[in-house]
Parts: structure tokens; sequence; C-alpha cells
């Protein structure tokens, strides 16, 4: 009994931090320092979606229900090989020229742009978790290890999720040989960064645009959410990034819900985009994470609206966080590409660790 009382217990536990990592919380109310009433993502308490339907993060009584219904699933195993392979370090170690991106997984990619090396929300620690002894454990490790890594420029955050924000990975590049990166923000993740010890950041809001050495660096609109503990919730802003350099333009999505008011702008305002990296995992149930996270079809839409000439999708095969197999998202975005007369040069999947150049 006292052994079934405590694995309740640890289950109970373990579900509220899932909660807190991918549907939060009520918070309390909060000044916003950043508040800027013509602005409409802007509350004075924090900030939201500009779209009316997309009321972010679920209630609980919706994560709850979720929860139920998830007890009684029995998610497949992957039917890919999902393993990392060999990275060529030797190419990303030495790129200063081309346009090539490396995944590593989940969200985390090396983008290497007119002789920029860019991170995207690096999360290399075992658990996307508050702690590293309960939570979701990776399923794959790091395609390329921190210390395998080129001297990062820049670091882009997309938002506060632990999954996306991770204190080991962070401030691990922070005290990288030669100094540290860059870290490019959303409004509010400065002061997280400051209190870890991280001051070389630079927060921006929406259509804010920063030149960082070689790359202009444009922080984007898209459609999700924020919250790190019990009551912090759309306390700081979310956001994708647009990252010019050598006459080239990439855009890392971050995690998004669709909106196609926001991409089509962003193609329009910043395009054209030579890579989009799109979440195209992380989407099941679709009544729960519909508005939150894209599925393959929607992720396809947002790289047309785009009018990306190259896409790679990110957000799968790393972490179980939702209810479809580690690999599903691989199939359903081939048949969306048939759907839409794409095929996977132009949208395409990677293996942990690996590199495509993207040469014209």
């Amino acid at each position: 009994m006292r052994r079934r009382t405590v694995a309740a217990v640890l289950a109970a536990v373990a579900a509220a931090a899932l909660f807190v990592a991918v549907a939060g919380v009520p918070g309390c109310v909060t000044v916003n320092p950043y508040y800027t009433q013509s602005k409409a993502h802007h509350r004075p308490d924090g900030f939201q979606n500009i779209d009316p339907a997309a009321a972010m993060p679920r209630p609980l009584s919706e994560f709850l229900r979720w929860q139920r219904e998830r007890m009684a699933l029995t998610i497949p195993e992957p039917k890919l090989d999902l393993s990392p392979i060999v990275p060529d370090l030797g190419y990303i170690g030495k790129n200063r020229t081309e346009l090539a991106v490396t995944w590593i997984g989940h969200a985390t990619a090396l983008l290497q742009l007119g002789g920029v090396n860019v991170l995207t929300d690096p999360m290399f620690s075992e658990r996307a978790s508050p702690v590293q002894w309960m939570g979701p454990q990776r399923r794959q490790p790091p395609g390329v290890l921190l210390r395998e890594l080129p001297h990062i420029d820049v670091v882009v955050i997309s938002h506060n999720h632990y999954d996306h924000l991770d204190e080991a990975s962070v401030k691990a590049l922070n005290a990288q040989a030669g100094g540290p990166p860059l870290f490019v923000v959303p409004l509010g993740v400065e002061r997280w960064l400051a209190d870890e010890g991280i001051t070389n950041a630079r927060a921006l809001d929406w259509w804010d645009a920063i030149q960082v050495g070689g790359a202009r660096i444009h922080m984007a609109p898209v459609q999700h959410w924020s919250g790190r503990a019990l009551a912090d919730r759309m306390k700081t802003l979310w956001g994708g990034y647009v990252i010019e350099a050598g006459g080239k333009r990439a855009f890392f999505t971050g995690d998004t819900g669709y909106s196609a008011a926001h991409f089509k702008e962003i193609g329009e305002r910043l395009g054209p985009i030579d890579l989009a990296l799109i979440p195209i995992g992380g989407y099941e149930p679709r009544w729960f994470m519909g508005k939150q996270h894209v599925n393959p079809e929607e992720a396809v839409r947002i790289a047309l609206d785009l009018k990306a000439r190259r896409a790679l999708g990110i957000h799968w095969g790393t972490f179980q966080l939702t209810d479809e197999p580690l690999d599903q998202a691989v199939t359903d975005l081939q048949a969306a590409l048939k759907r839409h007369g794409l095929t996977e040069r132009q949208f395409f999947v990677l293996r942990h660790g690996e590199t495509r150049r993207i040469l014209e």
C-alpha cells in the first residue's frame, strides 16, 4: 500500500509539473513594466494573443480532462530510427559562409548564415522540467553536444517554457570559451536571465530589430503563451525570429498555433525567407493543443504563408510531451506535402545531429 501511495504521489507531482510546462495555472496580478496601451498584444499585467479565440493557456479543467483521457491511451513506440547520426563537426566548425542548419533536437538547432552562428532555444538537459529527477525525459540525446558546438555568436529564445528555456544549457553557453553569446529574448525573459547571472541579453518586442555583428535579428509575432512557475503565466512575451546575414534570411518560429495573419504579415514584411524552422510535433489531442501547437498540415500552411523557399520540421522526436507517437509527425508531414503539391526537398526533416546545407 505504501508503495502504491508513493507512486500515486509522484504521478500527481509529475502531472502538476507537466501542467506548468504545457498548460499553465492561474497567477496573481502583476504590473507589466513594458505595457504600451497602443499595442494589442500588451496588457497592464502581461501579454496576450491578438486573436480572441486563442485564449491561453488552457484552463485547469481541460488539462485534467486531457490527463484522464491520456491514462487510457497506449502511445505506440516509434517505427523510425530516431537516434542521432554522427554529426559533421568538421563542417559546422569551419562553416563561415554557407547557409546551413543542424538539428540538435526538439526546438534546438544550429543556424549558420553569413558567418554567424545562431543557436535556437537551447535544450541539452535530460529532462524538460523544473527538476532533473522528474518530468518529461529525453528519448534521444542531443545530436550535437554542448562541448562540440562551434563558438555561438547569438542565442535566440522564443519563450520561457522548460523545453525551450533550459537553465543548465543557457548557463553553459554563457560560460563558453571565447566569451558569452548575445542572448536575444522576448520582453521579460532578460530579467530571468539576469537573476541567473546572465547579463549579455537584449529583450525585444514584436517587430523590434537589432544589429548583432553581421546579422540583423527581428522579433516576429506568433500565437503561443508563456509561464514557468505557478504565478507567472503570460507575464513575459513569446515570439519567433527572422535572422538576416550574408544576404540570406532564416525564420525560427518557436512554438506556435496557426495564425494566417501572423505568418502572411511576416512574409510580406520580412521576406523572402530562405529557410524556415517550423514545429511539426506536439499536436495531439487537437482539442487541447490546437491553439498553441501546429500540426504538420498547419506547418505546411505556415511555410506557404511565408513563401519560404525551404523549411525544416522541428519540435518532434525528442520528448514525448503529447499524445501522438514520436515519429507520427513525419508521416503526417509527408501526407500534408502531397496534398499541397510540395516535395520533401522543399519541406524536410533531419535526423538528430544531421546538417543540411542550403546552397540554392
